[in-house]
């Protein structure tokens, strides 16, 4: 008989998932990774410039408020953000994993321009309004039904689905601006009814108001409709487990077909207010990655529509300051997106940290064992 003593080496350090935390604890989080990153932007743009890091903070300030203009354009910037996090949300509450708003937007904003370029000239603006605006939901809708239908007929994976119908969207749009090109061979459509302003949308005291202003409606709409009403409660029911759903009766594949209509439609309204509103034309790069960022903002307020406006002012803010703050250095705009993915980086890895905690070994455990 001999006696072995193995000694069994634990891992230093194990993930271990939170039970609950105070709401206060949360954001102190989430607050310690917002200047964790400002922190590591200032340094990494000081070793590259020699600036001084105070400077380095207040252009970043400045990038993004630092003027009347500066400040609109940051919460028209924030308000079509809002607007797209907002049409993600219903489906990311009912754990339908949305990857398509980019597309979805896109299908909206191609409509609009479709109504400005043949029938600007046509109706009279009030009903061109409507017709575009009618137009633009149905179009975002449908490319929003086309997963949905899939998923709720033959359990087809969402979040490949809708990522695939990006791309498509995108390859349509870029062969209308080659067939409606403005002028003849820029393969791009210019400014869409520039001389008579035919299906521009109206301004509301200046031309940044409209926007904020529909985000705002749109926000407290969806609020209500996910907290107060009954299909807001069934897609929560589902969200929790779709066995559950079932048993009480909810017919499920009605809800994600619903819900996915009414994401769609809402990604519509985002493109028709690009397109009508903003920019005045349409291109492939119309959204310019916000229906990516949006799934962001949705998960990091946690589907809940005020805080939204929270996120996605953050998220702006600190992608306009990083931005100017290159330009700013003489970095080109490549610098920017570095730094703005930093603090994206940062936000992101914040969430980790609230749900999990890391636990540390404080030494080996010996255990003998008798042979």
């Amino acid at each position: 008989m001999s006696n072995n003593t193995a000694k069994l080496h634990e891992p230093l350090f194990h993930i271990v998932k939170r039970s609950a935390i105070p709401k206060w604890q949360s954001w102190l989080v989430r607050i310690g990774s917002v200047i964790a990153a400002l922190i590591v932007c200032g340094v990494v743009t000081v070793l590259l410039t020699g600036e001084d890091p105070i400077q380095v903070y207040v252009k970043m300030v400045e990038g993004a408020v630092g003027s009347e203009r500066r400040l609109w354009m940051l919460a028209q910037n924030t308000a079509m953000l809002l607007c797209v996090a907002l049409a993600v949300t219903p489906a990311f509450k009912m754990k339908f994993w949305n990857i398509g708003a980019e597309g979805q937007v896109l299908a909206g904003g191609l409509a609009t321009a479709a109504c400005m370029i043949f029938l600007g000239d046509k109706l009279s603006p009030v009903v061109l309004m409507i017709v575009m605006v009618a137009v633009s939901i149905v179009a975002g809708a449908v490319w929003g039904l086309i997963p949905a239908f899939f998923k709720a007929l033959w359990n087809t994976n969402e979040t490949l689905f809708t990522l695939m119908m990006n791309y498509v969207a995108t390859q349509i749009v870029a062969y209308f601006c080659v067939k409606w090109e403005n002028p003849v061979g820029s393969c791009t459509i210019g400014v869409i009814n520039a001389q008579n302003e035919a299906g521009w949308l109206p301004q509301l005291g200046n031309k940044y108001l409209l926007v904020i202003l529909v985000a705002v409606i749109m926000t407290v709409l969806i609020y209500f409709y996910l907290n107060y009403t009954k299909h807001g409660y069934e897609i929560a029911v589902v969200g929790e487990s779709e066995r559950t759903a079932r048993y009480i009766g909810i017919k499920v594949p009605r809800v994600i077909v619903r819900t996915m209509l009414f994401s769609g439609a809402i990604c519509g309204v985002a493109g028709l207010l690009l397109v009508g509103g903003i920019h005045h034309t349409v291109s492939t790069s119309l959204v310019g990655g916000q229906g990516f960022t949006a799934v962001m903002v949705s998960w990091l307020a946690a589907f809940n529509p005020i805080v939204m406006i929270l996120t996605s002012a953050l998220l702006i803010f600190m992608g306009s300051g990083a931005n100017q703050l290159a330009s700013s250095c003489g970095l080109n705009q490549s610098f920017g997106d570095i730094l703005t993915g930093v603090i994206i980086f940062f936000i992101i890895g914040s969430e980790f940290f609230v749900q999990y905690k890391i636990s540390f070994h404080k030494k080996s455990k010996e255990v003998g064992e008798n042979v």
